[in-house]
């Protein structure tokens, strides 16, 4: 039955997955993808104790959800093509199939999980467009702060910055583009510390912490990738665009994932999770 509903569900939201799979082999921004129904089936393994002691129920009002997200999927492939519309439509209709198939109580602990896959949608181009326009600023204000601190002059006017090369006496334009406005790293992060915030604590405050660190880290590794790009580009101008402009974005995600563990260290050895209050009749 469980393999039934799996294709049924695949070939329903065939047109979404085969679309997604577009945008993720060929953007980078979107690779990380593939790996969110791991995640969401990782979140969900780490309460298998607790589903196996509840009781799984028909729960008939979930049909609701079914029925909504259906029809709305329909509706953003028909009516109004909207990718995202569409991957908020399969989320609402995985919603309601556990909820109707298994009940509230399965649905208390496979809530979280399915809500997850909403980081597996791309999000259309104005939109992050519109949303990291301010990343472009900051980046650039932050990398023209950083370079000029190190001694490497430069000038910034808008979103690009002017590097001065003292030995030549020539200036390189540095197009702080929207690869260095936090886009990849903004959704990267907040993937990666939603997922983090479930798996590492149970305390909703610190979830909240762990998930609100994810921007203003991604902002700070785009101001060191563009002083890493600045300084490189007065030796090649070439090694600051293309693949090697790609390779050092990539490359900074690692340092960036160690910092965001060391958050997560540190938050749980200042209040551990044994710290909880305990409700009254515990200790019976």
């Amino acid at each position: 039955m469980i393999g039934l509903l799996v294709a049924a569900f695949a070939l329903l939201f065939r047109h979404w997955l085969r679309t997604q799979n577009v945008y993720s082999m060929t953007s980078g921004d979107w690779s990380h993808a593939y790996f969110v129904p791991g995640i969401s089936l990782y979140l969900l393994w780490q309460h298998r104790a607790e589903l196996e002691r509840v009781r799984a129920e028909v729960f008939w009002p979930g049909l609701v959800a079914v029925l909504m997200g259906i029809w709305s999927y329909v509706y953003f492939i028909v009516g109004v093509p909207n990718h995202l519309g569409q991957g908020l439509s399969m989320v609402l209709t995985l919603f309601g199939v556990v909820l109707l198939l298994l009940g509230p109580r399965v649905m208390r602990y496979a809530f979280l999980p399915i809500s997850y896959m909403v980081f597996a949608i791309t999000i259309p181009e104005k939109i992050m467009s519109h949303a990291t326009w301010p990343l472009q600023a900051l980046a650039a204000k932050g990398g023209w702060v950083g370079l000029n601190t190190i001694g490497v002059k430069c000038d910034v006017v808008g979103n690009t910055l002017y590097v001065f090369d003292t030995a030549t006496q020539a200036t390189y334009p540095l197009n702080v583009a929207e690869a260095c406005s936090g886009m990849r790293m903004l959704i990267a992060f907040l993937a990666l510390g939603a997922a983090v915030s479930l798996v590492a604590t149970k305390m909703w405050w610190k979830r909240v912490v762990l998930l609100g660190l994810a921007p203003p880290l991604a902002l700070l590794l785009n101001i060191i990738r563009i002083m890493v790009l600045g300084v490189a580009s007065l030796y090649n101008q070439n090694l600051s665009a293309g693949q090697a402009h790609t390779f050092i974005g990539t490359l900074l995600l690692i340092p960036g994932f160690f910092i965001y563990l060391g958050f997560v260290l540190a938050i749980n050895k200042a209040v551990p999770e044994a710290a909880r209050s305990k409700p009254a009749g515990a200790a019976a």
